[in-house]
C-alpha cells in the first residue's frame, strides 16, 4: 500500500515518517519489495543490504517512539555507489582484488547521511575502480538502463543513476572524476550535481594509500547526490558539505544556504551556450533537444544568452594522463600482475602503458592552461550551458560510439563535455532535457563559476520549474516518457 509513495520527493517522505504518518520500517519494506520486483530487470544493486536496511528503520522508529528529534532524512531509502565506503558492507570497487573487502569506517559522505536517519538499501555496481564511464566489470552483471534495458545507463555511477530511475530511491550517491555523476544521470533522465571541489570532504575514498587502485584521482573527484529533484540534491548537499580534516581538500560552505538557494533570482542573468565547444561531434538528436531547452530557458528567465565557445581543444590525452600519474601505478601493477585476465582490458591497458615524467607534467601544465582559460571566459558570464553527452544512451557492454555525427571519433569522445569541469573544479550539474524520438533521456549540463554551487542549484531549479521531468518513467514499469 506504500508502493507509490516510493516516487515522492525524499523531503516529503522524510516529513511524513516525522510525523508519523508512515514509520520508517514501512517504508524500507515498500522499497525492499519494489527492488525484489525491478531489480532483477535492471543489475543497480551489486550488495543489497535488506536486514541492515530494516534494522536501520526500525532504529529511526525507536527513536521517534521516544521523542527524540530524528534527522533530515528519517528514513529515506539512500543506494551508495560500490565506490564508496561502508563500514561493515561489502565494498568491491568492482574489482576481483576487492571481492571481499569490507572496510572498517564510512567515507565521510556515507557518515554524515546515516547521521541523518537515511536508510541505505545497499551498493550499486560500478565499473572497475570507476575507470569507465559505463558500468560493465568483472564482478557483477552490468547494469541496464531503465529507459531501455538494452542500452547503458551510463556510469561510472551506474547503478546509482539505474536505481533512481527505476524508481528503487529517491536518493543515490555518486562520484564524479571526469563526468562520472553528470553521466548517467544525463543517460536515466535523473539530477545529478558535482559542487565546487572540496565541498564535500572524501576520505577513505582517494585519500587512503593502504588500497592501490581506491586510492586514485585525488584531484579529480568529487562525491555528488544524485535525485529525482533538485530540492533532494540540495537537502543531501545541506548534509554532507562542509570541511573535515581528513581531507586536506575540503573547504568551508558558509557561504551558501543549500535548500536557500533554490529560491535566488535568476532574472538578467548572462549566460553562455555552446552546444558542441566548436570542435565535438555531437548526436543530432541532442543538438536539437539541448539547444530547444536552452534557448527556452535563457527566454522565459528572463536572461540574456549568447551562443559562444569556450577556447577549450580536445585535451582527452590530458585526462588520462591526470588520471595515471594520481594512480598507484606501482600497486596497481602488481595487483595486475595477480589477477591478469580478471581485470578490465581497459584499465590493464594504461597500467602496461610505459608513462614518462614529461607526460605528467605536460598534463599537469595543460590542466593549469585550461582552468584559465575557463575562468577568463566566465569572466563574462554567470552560467555556461552545453549538452551533458554528446549521445543518447548507446548499446551495453561498449565504452562509447566510435561514430557520431558521421565523424570516426574516439571511443571517450562521447564524454567531451564534461571533464574539463574536473580540471577546474567548477560546480556543474545535469539537468533531464528531454527525450529522443525513441524515448531515450538526454542532459543538459549547467556549469557555474568557481564556488557558485549556490547559483547552480537555483539555475537547476528554475530549469524543473520551466520544463519538469519527475513526472516521467521509463515505460518499461507501465509509464511513458510523453
Amino acid at each position: 500500500m506504500f508502493d507509490s509513495l516510493l516516487d515522492s520527493e525524499a523531503t516529503v517522505l522524510a516529513a511524513l515518517v516525522k510525523r508519523g504518518e508512515i514509520s520508517a520500517r514501512e517504508l524500507t519494506q515498500a522499497a525492499l519489495e519494489r527492488m525484489s520486483q525491478r531489480e532483477p530487470l535492471i543489475h543497480a544493486f551489486c550488495t543489497p543490504t535488506p536486514e541492515r536496511a530494516l534494522q536501520q528503520a526500525e532504529a529511526v522508529d525507536r527513536k521517534r517512539a521516544r521523542g527524540e528529534a530524528v534527522g533530515a532524512l528519517a528514513g529515506v531509502p539512500l543506494a551508495v555507489k560500490d565506490l564508496i565506503c561502508t563500514a561493515g558492507i561489502r565494498t568491491t570497487s568492482g574489482s576481483r582484488a576487492y571481492a571481499n573487502f569490507v572496510p572498517e569506517q564510512d567515507d565521510i559522505c556515507v557518515e554524515r547521511l546515516l547521521a541523518a536517519d537515511a536508510v541505505l538499501l545497499g551498493k550499486t555496481t560500478a565499473p572497475e575502480f570507476g575507470y569507465s564511464a559505463v558500468g560493465h566489470n568483472p564482478l557483477f552483471p552490468s547494469p541496464r538502463n531503465p529507459w531501455d534495458l538494452s542500452k547503458t545507463p551510463g556510469g561510472s555511477s551506474a547503478g546509482s543513476g539505474a536505481a533512481l530511475a527505476a524508481g528503487l530511491c529517491p536518493i543515490a550517491l555518486g562520484s564524479d572524476g571526469g563526468g562520472s555523476v553528470r553521466i548517467p544521470a544525463a543517460h536515466c533522465g535523473v539530477y545529478g550535481f558535482k559542487a565546487s571541489m572540496g565541498r564535500v570532504p572524501l576520505w577513505p575514498g582517494c585519500r587512503d594509500e593502504r588500497y592501490p587502485g581506491v586510492s586514485s584521482w585525488e584531484s579529480l573527484e568529487h562525491i555528488g547526490p544524485m535525485t529525482r529533484t533538485v530540492r533532494d540534491s540540495a537537502l543531501m548537499m545541506s548534509i554532507m558539505a562542509g570541511p573535515d580534516m581528513r581531507d586536506r581538500h575540503s573547504i568551508p560552505c558558509a557561504d551558501i544556504d543549500w535548500l536557500a538557494a533554490l529560491e535566488k533570482p535568476l532574472s538578467g542573468l548572462r549566460i553562455a551556450f555552446s552546444v558542441d565547444f566548436g570542435h565535438i561531434a555531437v548526436d543530432p538528436e541532442v543538438r536539437d533537444v539541448v539547444t530547444r531547452s536552452a534557448r527556452r530557458f535563457a527566454r522565459e528567465l528572463g536572461a540574456e544568452l549568447e551562443e559562444v565557445h569556450p577556447d577549450i581543444i580536445d585535451e582527452s590525452n590530458t585526462f588520462a594522463a591526470l588520471v595515471a600519474l594520481e594512480s598507484d601505478l606501482t600497486g596497481m601493477r602488481q595487483m595486475e600482475a595477480t589477477l591478469g585476465s580478471g581485470m578490465s582490458p581497459h584499465l590493464r591497458a594504461m597500467l602496461q602503458h610505459e608513462w614518462r615524467a614529461e607526460m605528467f607534467t605536460d598534463a599537469n601544465t595543460a590542466r593549469k592552461k585550461i582552468c584559465n582559460q575557463l575562468w577568463r571566459f566566465m569572466q563574462r558570464y554567470d552560467l555556461l550551458l552545453t549538452p551533458t553527452l554528446a549521445v543518447p544512451p548507446f548499446a551495453l557492454n561498449m565504452q562509447g560510439p566510435e561514430m557520431i555525427e558521421g565523424r570516426m571519433v574516439r571511443s571517450d569522445h562521447w564524454l567531451s563535455f564534461c571533464y574539463p569541469f574536473n580540471f577546474s573544479g567548477q560546480p556543474a550539474a545535469s539537468v533531464p532535457a528531454g527525450f529522443t524520438a525513441g524515448g531515450l533521456p538526454i542532459g543538459l549540463q549547467i556549469v557555474g563559476r568557481h564556488l557558485d554551487d549556490g547559483l547552480v542549484l537555483a539555475a537547476s531549479a528554475a530549469f524543473e520549474r520551466i520544463q519538469p521531468w519527475n513526472s516521467f518513467s521509463p515505460v518499461c514499469f507501465g509509464a511513458s516518457h510523453a
